[in-house]
């Protein structure tokens, strides 16, 4: 019988799932990476060399996606990649892309989590990706042909507007989607996503799954159950 995460350290044994997280230093990380630690689910958080500081967290590992023999080495032993890597239109000004944050970083962890040996690949995309329209939504599709194409067993998560930490949706939206039985537009939790995409990686399932609306909010109550 599958453990699930929210069991304790000491209930779940010595795990054999180990988390490559690219992105840990983003909003969706910096809720993933500490509720993991929580529940006893070891994982290797990755931070860029620009943002890295004191305080680091001893188990991140430095590197560059672009570095392939570096990451290569970070993600040997991982059985997990769990890329949370995106970019908004407001942050072009910076130099980023879709091409190449949503895109580009996909295509580089693919590249060397299948010689690595990871054996799962979870992406955090959004909903409407499977249906895309403008460019946001489009590089999110790419980015999940990517994953599908990948010869990894995977699992995509798409959520809709984000509540936490930074992130708010907009006033009145979550009320207004329950209203109309628009689950897969339903606002949701970072901490309830988070323990969502955690019980994923723990459990190695579901495989070759889109999560969206109502498949969604499943995993989400199965990350509550005792």
């Amino acid at each position: 019988m599958k453990k699930r995460v929210n069991e304790n350290v000491e209930a779940m044994g010595a795990p054999d799932r180990r988390v490559f997280v690219a992105g840990s230093a983003g909003a969706t990380g910096r809720v993933l990476v500490p509720a993991a630690a929580r529940l006893g689910l070891p994982v290797v958080p990755q931070v860029r060399p620009a943002r890295a500081g004191p305080g680091l967290d001893p188990a991140a590992v430095v590197v560059e996606l672009a570095d392939a023999p570096r990451l290569l080495q970070a993600l040997r032993g991982c059985t997990t990649v769990v890329q949370l890597i995106g970019t908004m239109r407001s942050r072009f000004a910076n130099g980023d892309t879709y091409e190449t944050s949503d895109i580009g970083t996909t295509a580089q962890l693919i590249a060397a989590a299948r010689p690595a040996g990871v054996d799962h690949f979870i992406l955090l995309s959004s909903v409407g990706a499977g249906r895309p329209v403008g460019a946001y939504l489009k590089a999110k599709a790419r980015a999940e042909a990517l994953v599908r194409d990948s010869g990894i067993p995977w699992t995509i998560f798409r959520p809709s507007s984000l509540e936490g930490g930074e992130r708010k949706a907009p006033p009145g939206m979550k009320r207004l989607t329950r209203l109309l039985g628009l689950e897969s537009l339903q606002p949701i939790a970072l901490d309830e996503l988070v323990a969502a995409m955690l019980q994923s990686a723990a459990d190695r399932a579901p495989l070759q799954a889109v999560l969206e609306g109502a498949s969604l909010w499943e995993q989400v109550a199965r990350a509550r159950r005792p």
